[in-house]
């Protein structure tokens, strides 16, 4: 008897190479291979008579062994070995190519069961199967794993064939306990009516039919895991994630922390100070949620989510000057040096009629200027450090860091917010992101934060208008572009790739800058400004586009972020069915920053994907970034929308998050429950909750989350 955790490579039939296949399919235990589900089900349910075949139409026949031969192509002379099988309503040849050692594993009057598609024979009469699947029933046994039932169909692993697949699952459950240990308390079992874990597996591999059901019915919802028994396992995986996040939360809260943040009128007034205007209920809202945490018994976690424009920076400002104003240090780390050099000169002008001491922390400052700026950071000279991945470099030191902001957080990997984190002790923690997130996947990927959500636009914004044209419509996209520029307002246009790539038939920035300063726009001044220029030479194109010395600047999305120009109008994108929907919105975010309605232009080619026709008209009819996410999520899944690699969105075996939103929600709501029961108590033992702690923290569903 094997068990749950049992290695792969102690299953029979599993040698060294089918156990390197196994690891680099990311399968290493019994568990992992149950995990493994089948892409779709076929109905094998029904033996078709061999009279009865009919071409083209996928058939299963039983019969009997009745010759077996061995014989070459005249032509292309490849060896063939041939079956011929009797079911009394007439026989049938099989043939099957290069496969001679089937001579010694068929017998005359042994009992086959085959799977195929019936083609025509040599002859042109009359019809044969090539290559099916096959299955020889031992002593006449009507019992068949590869026929006569709902059969599963895995996707290959390594060289191993559906087929191998489902043999070994098959041995791996009947040799498993009959019981396996449930990890789900037993009144979430009862109150979801779902199977054991047994069960579950059972039926996901080796399905009954259902009785009053149609085979059409069950295998559709078998094919789109909609049946109890995967309905099962996926909450049991969200479970097992969002109580790992609740934990987390749990034990980031518990401690009380020493600081202690005053926020009374007098900080409160320095900080709305700084507004140029007056702020939205929005951000009044928001900063008062803020401002609850800072001078609460708890440390600040927050997550702040807010649509292009929406003024988090501003917010974040106002809790960095209470930070401040309680002899604190703050940081701000942004992921690039555009978008760093912006916030710096944005933040030093708010701030300049404050003692409050600013400094820019990037890669390309260095040498004596990086030496005394670290050492005015270690000394506490500096109150707000505004940096790259540079302020989380070992050398960086603060004196008393209290407040630790991420913007764009979605861009740095979960070590790199830990390590900046880890720069303070227990500093309180605002991370931002322009993109807006869709629910279900900020419930997955920062349930262990209060959410803030900015939904208002400060006064005087106006949404841009978007529309789409292709080559035919070019001279009238850029006849827009010319009229704004002749009203001295600027424009971008941007362009997925800095040098043109003939393989996938897109133009260039480099090349286009110059063809538009040449021929296109002669009159204007234009720039170019791309990830591969130097921080010097960026920094100067950004100063005379802001100054209004450049008319038009051509770019690359190294502008997708932070970069605030409110004399920018029109905004033109080349190749635009390249970029998913959130990057366009955040590209249109560029303009309609001042006190004028923008444009927003999406040239494309009539032969793009329905998908990308679907994208940009989605563009052209909304300008609510919560409703283009929810719909860049739908269409291009989680890890295309944020990046999974950076984002830490975990991997799953079974769930979807936009398919399975609704268990989410429901897993969600029983781990906080389970958590808030547990934590208001302290106890630990009722309905298993060490044992579910445990589980939680070893990632037994396959969505490890770090607890300690």
């Amino acid at each position: 008897m094997i068990q749950i955790d049992t290695p792969v490579q102690n299953l029979s039939g599993v040698g060294p190479k089918r156990s390197q296949m196994f690891a680099q399919a990311g399968i290493y235990t019994v568990e992992d291979l149950l995990k493994t589900l089948p892409f779709r089900y076929e109905d094998r349910t029904h033996f078709c008579p061999i009279s009865e075949l009919k071409l083209e139409q996928a058939v299963v026949v039983r019969g009997r062994v009745v010759a077996t031969a061995q014989h070459t192509t005249p032509r292309k002379r490849i060896r063939v070995f041939q079956l011929t099988i009797s079911d009394g309503s007439g026989e049938l040849q099989i043939g099957f190519f290069r496969q001679a050692y089937l001579g010694r594993v068929f017998r005359k009057e042994q009992i086959v069961v085959l799977y195929g598609i019936p083609r025509r024979d040599y002859s042109g009469s009359g019809l044969t199967l090539m290559n099916p699947e096959f299955e020889i029933l031992e002593g006449g046994s009507e019992a068949s794993l590869h026929s006569g039932r709902i059969v599963p169909i895995y996707r290959k692993v390594g060289k191993m064939s559906t087929r191998i697949l489902r043999q070994m699952v098959f041995r791996s459950l009947n040799q498993l306990p009959l019981q396996l240990e449930d990890l789900l308390p037993s009144f979430i079992l009862s109150k979801h009516k779902f199977p054991t874990r047994s069960e579950a597996f059972q039926e996901i591999h080796f399905p009954n039919a259902v009785p009053g059901m149609s085979m059409e019915t069950q295998l559709s919802y078998l094919a789109s895991r909609r049946t109890p028994s995967h309905e099962r396992l996926i909450f049991e995986e969200f479970f097992f994630l969002q109580l790992g996040l609740q934990i987390k939360r749990a034990q980031y809260r518990r401690e009380s922390k020493k600081r202690v943040i005053q926020v009374g009128p007098e900080i409160r007034e320095a900080a709305g100070a700084i507004f140029p205007f007056q702020p939205t209920s929005a951000q009044d809202r928001v900063f008062e949620e803020i401002a609850n945490d800072l001078s609460g018994p708890k440390t600040m976690n927050r997550l702040l989510q807010g649509d292009v424009g929406s003024g988090k920076t501003m917010v974040a400002l106002q809790a960095m000057i209470v930070m401040i104003k309680n002899g604190y240090q703050t940081v701000l780390m942004v992921p690039t040096e555009i978008l760093a050099e912006q916030h710096h000169s944005t933040l030093v002008h708010y701030l300049r009629h404050t003692s409050c001491r600013v400094a820019l922390l990037t890669g390309s400052v260095r040498g004596k200027e990086r030496q005394s700026l670290l050492h005015q950071i270690r000394s506490g000279e500096v109150d707000l450090v505004i940096g790259t991945h540079a302020v989380i470099q070992r050398d960086v030191h603060f004196n008393h860091l209290g407040l630790v902001v991420i913007d764009e957080q979605q861009r740095f990997g979960v070590i790199q917010r830990s390590k900046l984190v880890e720069k303070g002790s227990r500093p309180e923690r605002l991370v931002m992101t322009a993109t807006p997130i869709p629910r279900s996947l900020a419930l997955t990927l920062y349930g262990d934060l209060d959410v803030s959500v900015l939904d208002e636009l400060p006064p005087g914004r106006k949404p841009s208008r978007t529309i789409v044209k292709t080559e035919e419509g070019r001279s009238e996209a850029y006849s827009i572009v010319d009229r704004e520029l002749k009203k001295g307002r600027q424009a971008f246009v941007v362009y997925p790739l800095i040098e043109e790539s003939e393989q996938l038939d897109l133009r260039g920035a480099s090349a286009m800058a110059e063809h538009f300063q040449s021929e296109v726009f002669p009159n204007y001044n234009i720039g170019l400004v791309h990830g591969r220029l130097k921080f010097d030479q960026r920094e100067r194109l950004m100063h005379r586009f802001q100054v209004g010395e450049l008319h038009l600047l051509v770019a690359t999305t190294v502008i997708e972020v932070g970069v605030d120009i409110p004399n920018a109008s029109v905004m033109l994108i080349e190749h635009a069915d390249r970029f998913g929907l959130s990057q366009l919105h955040q590209l249109r975010g560029r303009v309609s920053r001042g006190e004028f309605p923008g444009t927003c232009i999406l040239m494309t080619v009539e032969s793009c994907s329905p998908e990308a026709h679907q994208r940009l008209d989605i563009m052209c009819k909304s300008t609510d970034g919560f409703e283009i996410a929810e719909k860049d999520l739908e269409i291009r899944g989680p890890g295309e929308l944020i990046g999974t690699r950076q984002s830490g969105l975990p991997g799953f075996w079974f769930a979807d998050i936009v398919r399975d939103h609704k268990l989410l929600e429901s897993a969600r709501e029983e781990a906080l429950n389970l958590t808030r029961i547990h934590t208001d108590s302290g106890d630990t033992d009722s309905h298993g909750f060490g044992r579910l702690l445990a589980a939680a923290r070893s990632g037994v569903s396959g969505t490890r989350i770090n607890t300690d």
